[in-house]
C-alpha cells in the first residue's frame, strides 16, 4: 500500500480548534523560518484556530523563541504564552527537586534561562571548579561548547559525583534543511549515559508529560476545548507523532524535516507508528 499523503494541510486542519506545530522541521529549519510558514499561521490566526508550538528546543527561552517567529508583514506569529519548551519541565523538575545551589550545565548561555527560572545558579561545564558542590547537572543544548573538551569534561564529572543528570531535549537529531540533519542533545545524552553508566532524567517528546503540560497551557485560554479538537503537527515518527497518538490526540506527519518522502512509507510501516495524516508540509 502506497502512502497517502493528502493535498491540502488547510482543508484538514481548519477542523480543528488548536494546531500544535513541532519547531524544527515543520515551522523553521537552521535557515530561518521554512517559506510559507507565516502565511500558514496568519491564515490560522484570521480563522480563529488558535497556533502552538510543543517543541523539544531547550536552547533559548519561550520569550526569545517568540522572536524567531516574528515576520515582517504579519508579527509575532506565535505568542511566548503559546509556546512549550522540553526546557520548561526540566525547569520545573529542578525548581521542585533540586531547589538551591549550582547546577552545572552544557549548552550556551541563553539555555541557562531554564535554570535560572528555577532559581538556581547556571555553571558552564568548563567553569565548575568545584564538582562536589553542584546540586545537579543539565545537558540543554548542542552548542555553545567545545564538543571535544567539554564533552570529556562533563563525562569525567558526572563520573565522580552522584546528582541528578537532566536532559532537556530528547531529540537526538534536527532539521538543518530538507536533505540534512544535525545531532541533537538526545544523541549527546545517550552516549554520554552509556559512559558514564548512569540513569539520566529526559524531558521531552514523545513522554505524555510534555502533551499534558501544553493541553493545560491551551485550557487556561480555551477552558471547554476537547482532545478530538486538537492537532498535533510534526516532522518524526518517534517523537511527535508516538506522543501525540499516546496522548489521544490526532497527529499529522509533515515531510518537510526528519521523515523524508522517499522513507516515509517504509519508516511508518517499519515502526508501527501510524499517523492520522500525512503532508508534504504545512504550507496552504
Amino acid at each position: 500500500m502506497s502512502l497517502l499523503i493528502e493535498p491540502s494541510f488547510w482543508e484538514i486542519a481548519k477542523n480543528y480548534r488548536v494546531i500544535m506545530f513541532d519547531a524544527f522541521g515543520v515551522l523553521k529549519n537552521s535557515h530561518g523560518i521554512i517559506e510559507g510558514v507565516p502565511d500558514t499561521v496568519a491564515r490560522f490566526r484570521e480563522a480563529g484556530i488558535a497556533s502552538y508550538v510543543l517543541t523539544n528546543d531547550a536552547s533559548r527561552s519561550p520569550q526569545e523563541m517568540e522572536k524567531t517567529y516574528t515576520h515582517a508583514r504579519h508579527g509575532a506569529l506565535i505568542p511566548a504564552t503559546h509556546i512549550v519548551s522540553s526546557g520548561m519541565l526540566a525547569s520545573e523538575f529542578l525548581a521542585l527537586k533540586v531547589r538551591s545551589g549550582p547546577v552545572g550545565y552544557i549548552g550556551k548561555e541563553a539555555s541557562a534561562h531554564y535554570v535560572r527560572v528555577a532559581g538556581l545558579e547556571p555553571i558552564p561545564v568548563d567553569r565548575v571548579t568545584d564538582p562536589d558542590s553542584l546540586r545537579a547537572f543539565c545537558l540543554l543544548d548542542d552548542e555553545g561548547f567545545d564538543w571535544f573538551l567539554d564533552i570529556n569534561r562533563a563525562v569525567n564529572l558526572l563520573r565522580r559525583v552522584n546528582i541528578p543528570i537532566v536532559v532537556a531535549n530528547t531529540d537526538i537529531a534536527y532539521p538543518i534543511d530538507a536533505d540534512d540533519v544535525a545531532v541533537a542533545v538526545g544523541s549527546l545524552a545517550n552516549m554520554m549515559e552509556g559512559i558514564v553508566r548512569k540513569t539520566f532524567i529526559r524531558f521531552g517528546k514523545p513522554d505524555t508529560q510534555i502533551f499534558s503540560f501544553a493541553y493545560a497551557r491551551v485550557r487556561e485560554a480555551i477552558p471547554d476545548i476537547k482532545k478530538n479538537e486538537v492537532l498535533m503537527v510534526g516532522d518524526t515518527l518517534t517523537t511527535d507523532i508516538i506522543g501525540a497518538n499516546k496522548f489521544g490526540i490526532d497527529s499529522a506527519l509533515v515531510l518537510s524535516g526528519n521523515t523524508q518522502r522517499s522513507r516515509a512509507d517504509v519508516m511508518i510501516q517499519a515502526s508501527g507508528i501510524i499517523p492520522t495524516f500525512v503532508f508534504d508540509s504545512v504550507r496552504t
